[in-house]
């Protein structure tokens, strides 16, 4: 069979949630509210799209949070600090994910043309399912409503390991993996493709590598998209994708491209 069976969508910065906005600013308040420490947004995106309790324990093993954790509590961060940082990130989450469940610009237009392609429409975020439940319904709101959805808490493990992506798979019935195509806006979504044995995707300017709002984005001069459009299409393809692309609403030639690979029985 070489039609492409299903694609896997990324949630925050893929579909919905321009630049991935909500959970960078809520680690970097709940890091603030359960201990009176300060990181940075840079800092609360550099281990983006893992599930969220692996997301805090991996900031505090960054050498810049690290080093500053230890100054001000005289010890690394233990899985028991990441437990409560986490416990606080939680209510705030899920207080603030309704608020970026609108679609990406064209990204509507791009699943619609897949529903007429007789492809499905597959799911998964490094968000866990308490989050999940409300972001979903906020979403279908709004026309997003993907055949399934995988949470980070619904499997074995989350990024940048594969459990979700193939969860997927299993949940929609998909023959072969490499019939999916896994689209990503981080690095440990890429991965989790990858690892999955699909083709992936990356997408540049709407996600977490770039990580500014429409608006702010919008904002910059030509020359300063471009500096930034390099760097996320640089990390990407150095992150494995087999293809990147700025935004979702740009991906139908590059299904297109992995549809005729799949009519020559390419894998990826």
């Amino acid at each position: 069979m070489n039609h492409i069976e299903a694609v896997i969508l990324d949630w925050a910065g893929t579909v919905v949630d321009y630049g991935s906005v909500a959970p960078t600013t809520i680690f970097v308040e709940a890091f603030k509210q359960a201990y009176d420490f300060d990181i940075s947004l840079a800092e609360a995106r550099a281990p983006m799209g893992m599930g969220k309790w692996d997301h805090i324990k991996t900031l505090g093993q960054l050498p810049s949070v690290d080093q500053r954790w230890q100054a001000q509590f005289g010890q690394s961060m233990t899985d028991e600090t990441v437990d409560e940082i986490y416990q606080t990130f939680m209510p705030l989450q899920k207080a603030k994910v309704a608020q970026h469940a609108t679609p990406i610009a064209g990204a509507l237009d791009t699943i619609a043309w897949l529903r007429v392609q007789d492809i499905k429409i597959g799911s998964c975020s490094g968000y866990p399912r308490e989050v999940m439940e409300i972001l979903v319904p906020a979403a279908a709101e709004q026309g997003y409503n993907p055949d399934c959805w995988v949470a980070s808490d619904d499997t074995i493990g989350s990024r940048p390991g594969p459990w979700m992506a193939l969860e997927n798979v299993q949940k929609l019935g998909i023959k072969d993996v490499a019939n999916c195509i896994k689209f990503d806006d981080s690095a440990p979504g890429i991965t989790e493709g990858l690892r999955a044995g699909m083709w992936t995707v990356g997408l540049a300017v709407t996600g977490n590598v770039i990580g500014l709002t429409e608006s702010e984005w919008r904002d910059l001069s030509s020359e300063e998209q471009n500096a930034l459009k390099t760097k996320a299409y640089t990390e990407l393809y150095q992150a494995g994708a087999h293809f990147v692309v700025d935004s979702l609403a740009d991906a139908i030639p590059v299904i297109q491209h992995i549809m005729a690979n799949r009519a020559r029985q390419l894998r990826p």
